[in-house]
Parts: structure tokens; sequence; C-alpha cells
């Protein structure tokens, strides 16, 4: 029977412990100067050597040649407190978990009074400290507050907050912390050497990310590779399937899905998840972490390296390879997604549900933009007519809205007025066509509605280049209308509206683009699709609320002007002697006006 890895390579020294130096170099300089307190605290996550602190501190304490900043390793009391010592009398190890009440503490008090058997002090342990019950650290309270001079007390727990004020205010609190991946990787390629294994690439890696920074989960799993390990090398299809983690190469595969736009090869790969067994939330961990990968390598390049530690050559080459497929936008649409969607799996019933929303999420944005990048032709502005002199005077347009009745005669005569002037301009100029370079600049007083949405398509391939978030809650969205700077917008429901309200920096990446795209800052209008209004007769003229499906044709008809046609002079003389006769009982006079 072999001894667990964890307890064969505790460390018996503050130099052999790892990743704590924020903890191990103030307690040093204190046991070499001589200033030892009375009480500790020693809190952290579990697994990171906090009772491994409180062993070594004890050794110090009670070694021959000490107080010592380094066991000599060699007295009794440092050999009965090794590795696989039998332990000491003068140091006890309490389990708060189980010891926890007023006996227990009146207990330990009572023996605390008492000398050491041999060593120059009486150490009490309490791992597990915060599960001692309020009763139980008052009846603590007044030994740990004045104890005898050759009494020391260690507290070890996870939760710093459950020991009571009085308590901790009366030692000294030494912060334990997770263990960095690099020191965590290096520690342990040390001990697979000592242990006679060596490993596949990757595989230490996976391990180091499973243990979460603990040392002692580290060293169990690492324990648990070597016992199931058929050769002296740990497999890594092998870790791969004992730690539960993605396979490489399905990641690989899904990455290539996304950089090619394949929805097939995509929910392929989501249906060899599911069939396999794997849990979703680690796939999205997996996912996510891969994608974090590309991300570094798309912005350090080689630079890269230093920051994912562990991971070959031939591994940093597919990353580079991969993330020279996406844009650093596209990589960081894909990470906001999948975060989404690991949060909404915890709670989800359908987890192959939110594997393929995910899918969908990333693939949508760029598909579209794909399609949009084949089918757009080139968006052409209708060059403005030179001003005419002909059409400066809008006399007709006065006359028709002025309160005095408009003949028909009128009319005719203002639109044969009119008529010679459109005709005097060139045709040729007219119907030129201008190309809009990249990032056209219009003066806003030449920007029309017609001129908005013959750019909107553009305008949403430039955003989705820039936001993908931003994209997917504006390309949903139609032009209505665009006057005053004010760009109205047709949504398809109230929850589209809120989303482009609700979501961050779309509303503002949006009028970022318009700006390049066409000059003009502008402030927004929504309008929430509805079903039409059906009018009651021929002759009542009401606005229908604008549909999901209506054209570009109805909605220029909706805001064109209604005209108002005057009655004629007869009828109004008709009208007003009707009056005058029935409703007044008046005769009307005829004549001349003055």
């Amino acid at each position: 029977m072999t001894t667990a890895l964890y307890r064969r390579y505790r460390p018996e020294s503050f130099a052999e412990l790892i990743g704590q130096s924020q903890v191990t170099d103030p307690l040093r300089s204190a046991l070499r100067a001589d200033r030892v307190n009375h009480a500790y605290l020693f809190s952290g996550p579990r697994g990171c050597g906090k009772t491994t602190s409180a062993r070594i501190l004890a050794r110090c304490l009670n070694c021959k040649e000490g107080p010592t900043d380094t066991p000599c390793g060699k007295c009794d009391s440092c050999i009965e407190l090794s590795r696989g010592g039998p332990g000491s009398l003068d140091v006890v190890e309490i389990d708060a978990a189980s010891h926890n009440g007023v006996d227990d503490a009146r207990d330990l008090r009572e023996r605390a009074i008492f000398a050491p058997a041999r060593d120059r002090y009486k150490i009490f342990i309490l791992d597990e400290a915060h599960m001692v019950t309020p009763q139980g650290f008052n009846a603590l309270l007044k030994i740990v507050e004045e104890p005898p001079e050759h009494v020391k007390f260690i507290f070890a727990t996870t939760e710093p907050e459950k020991v009571i004020g009085t308590i901790r205010s009366r030692t000294h609190h030494y912060p334990f912390r997770l263990v960095p991946p690099g020191e965590l990787l290096e520690y342990l390629g040390t001990v697979l050497e000592a242990e006679g294994f060596s490993a596949e690439a990757g595989v230490m890696p996976l391990v180091v990310r499973a243990s979460g920074g603990s040392v002692r989960d580290a060293l169990s799993l690492l324990d648990q590779l070597i016992a199931g390990s058929d050769t002296k090398e740990v497999a890594y299809q092998r870790a791969v399937n004992l730690l539960g983690f993605t396979h490489d190469e399905l990641m690989s595969e899904v990455i290539d899905a996304f950089a090619e736009i394949d929805a097939a090869k995509a929910f392929s790969a989501v249906d060899k998840v599911i069939q396999s067994g794997q849990d979703a939330r680690r796939f999205l961990e997996d996912l996510l972490e891969r994608i974090r990968d590309l991300m570094l390598v798309s912005s350090l390049g080689n630079d890269a390296k230093a920051i994912l530690r562990g991971i070959g050559p031939e591994q940093f080459d597919i990353l580079t390879i991969q993330a020279n497929r996406f844009g650093l936008s596209d990589l960081t649409a894909a990470a906001e997604a999948t975060s989404k969607a690991l949060s909404d799996t915890s709670a989800a019933s359908n987890p192959r549900l939110q594997l393929e929303l995910l899918c969908a999420r990333v693939l949508a944005p760029v598909s579209q933009r794909s399609i949009a990048a084949i089918h757009q032709e080139p968006v052409a502005l209708v060059a403005a007519p030179t001003a005419s002199p002909a059409k400066t005077p809008v006399t007709p347009a006065k006359t028709a809205t002025s309160a005095t009745p408009a003949t028909k005669e009128a009319k005719t005569e203002a639109v044969k007025k009119v008529a010679p002037a459109e005709e005097e301009s060139p045709e040729p100029e007219a119907k030129s066509v201008i190309t809009a370079p990249k990032q056209p600049v219009v003066p806003a007083q030449d920007i029309t509605t017609a001129t908005v949405k013959s750019a909107w398509p553009m305008i949403l391939e430039t955003l989705a280049k820039q936001s993908r978030s931003a994209w997917a809650v504006a390309f949903t969205t139609k032009v209505i209308d665009f006057k005053d700077e004010v760009l109205t917008l047709l949504f398809q429901s109230q929850n589209d509206v809120d989303a482009f309200k609700s979501s961050q920096g779309a509303a503002e990446v949006l009028r970022q683009v318009i700006r390049e795209q066409l000059g003009v800052v502008v402030k927004y209008r929504a309008k929430v699709a509805e079903a039409p209004v059906k009018p009651e007769s021929k002759n009542t003229v009401e606005p229908t609320a604008p549909e999901e499906f209506t054209t570009e044709e109805e909605l220029e008809a909706q805001d064109t002007p209604v005209e108002v046609i005057q009655a004629s002079e007869p009828e109004a003389e008709q009208a007003g002697e009707f009056v005058l006769r029935e409703v007044l009982g008046a005769k009307p006079i005829k004549g001349e006006p003055n």
C-alpha cells in the first residue's frame, strides 16, 4: 500500500512551501528576530498549505536549535513532526469541526495550564476553526487573550469571517492564496520526475487547471493519473477522459466550424458532445478557455507564450493558425456569447439547446455579413441637382395651405409654370450616379430618408465588423424616416426596443457608424410594428401603424402629406345660403362687397 502523493511530498520547511511568499517571508523574519506572537490565524482556500504551515511553525518553535526559521530535522521534536513522524505530545492538533463546543473549549483550557512535557512550547493547532461555535470561542477568549508563556495558538480556517472578532483581533492574521499556475506546473513536473514518470504534452496543464490552484488537489489528481497509467507515461487521452475535459480535436473542430461559418460542422460537434455524455458546462468552460487563448494569441502574437504556460510549440502553432482566421472583434463576440451560454446553462433544463443556441449566435452574424458581402451592390447616391431659380418660389405650396380657396385653374397654371423648370434641368446630371466611397461624408442638409435607406445595408455591414453584439440588436430594424437629424427606426417588437436601449453601447456604436458613413450625428426615435388598422371608409384618411413586413413603398406613402382638397366657390356659396336661411332665419343680401 502506497502513501498518497500529497502526504509524501508535504513540505517540512517554509523554504519548500510554494506560492505563499506573502506568508512565509514575514514569518521567517519574525522567527529570526524572535518576535513570535502567542496566536496566529491562517486563512485561505483549501489545499493551499494552512495546516502544513502550522506544523512547520510548530517545528520551528520547538526545534532544539530554535526558535529558527529553518528546522534542523535532526532533533526529537523535528523528527516527531516530520512527514512520517508519530507526532509530538506538546503539539496538539484539534479538529474544530468535531470539537467545537463549550466543553471542548473548557478541556483545552485546562490542558493549556500544564507545562510542556519536553519541548519549549505547548502548541495548539485548531483546524477548521470557523466551525467552533460562538459559545466555544467565548470560552476560549480568556486563555487566548492572556495565555501562559509556554502556550501558542494557531487557528487554520477557510472562512476567517466566521471567527468572532474578539478572537481574530488577538491573532496575527496571515491570508493564504491559491498557487499561481506557473509555479504549480513546475512543481508538478518535479514530483512527476521524482516518481519516475513522464506525461504527454498537454497533460500537466489539464491537471493544473482541474486543481484550481490547490496544491493538494493537484497532487491527488496526479496520483490518480499515475495509478491508472499502463506505462511510465501518462497518456493525454486518458487524462482528458478521467478529468472530464473536452478533447483537443473536438475543440478544434468547433473552432474551425466557427471560422468556416459551417453550421453543419458546428451542430455535429454539439451532437458529439451530448452523445459522449460530457457535461455541457464543462464543454462551455473549455470553449471559453480556448477562445481566451485565441484572443491572447491574436493580440500578443508570440508574446502570448509567456502567458500560455504549459502549451507546447505544436499546440501554440495550432492556436496561431486558428487565431489568424478570426478578427479580435469576432473572438470577443464569441467569448461574450459563450459566457452568456455558460451562465444560462446552470439553470437550463435542456443543456443541448443552450449549446445549439450558442452556435446559432456565433454563426448568425458571421454568415449574415458574408451574405451581405456577396449580394451587396455598391451603394449609390444620386447627385442632388443644381438648384434652379424656377424651383425656388414656393408660392403654389403656400396657396394650397392658405385660408383662401385655390381654384383648379390656379393650380393648373402653377403646375405649368413649374414643369418647364424641371425640363430645363440637364437630364444626364439628374441621372448621374456617384459611387459612394468607403466612408462617404454627405452634408447633413442633403441627407434624406432615401439616402439613409440606401446606405443602411452598408451601415449594418460596418456595424457587424465593429461590434457583433450591437449588430445583433440592430440588424432587424428598418428605417422609416429621417428628418432634422432624428432617425426613426421600426422595431419588430417592444422587446427589441428594450434590447436596443439596454444593450451596452449598441446605440452609441450605431450612431458612430452612421456618423462615419453619412457625416451626421443622429438621434433615435423608435416605433414598434403593429397590425395595420383598416380605414372605415375610402374618404377617411388615418395613418396606420408600421407593420413588420411593410414594404418601403408603403412606408413612403404613409409619410407623404395628405393633400387637402378645398371646396369650389359655387358649392361654398350654396352652403352659406343654407345656413343663413335654415339655421339663422336670415335672408342673404345679394350685391357686391364695398
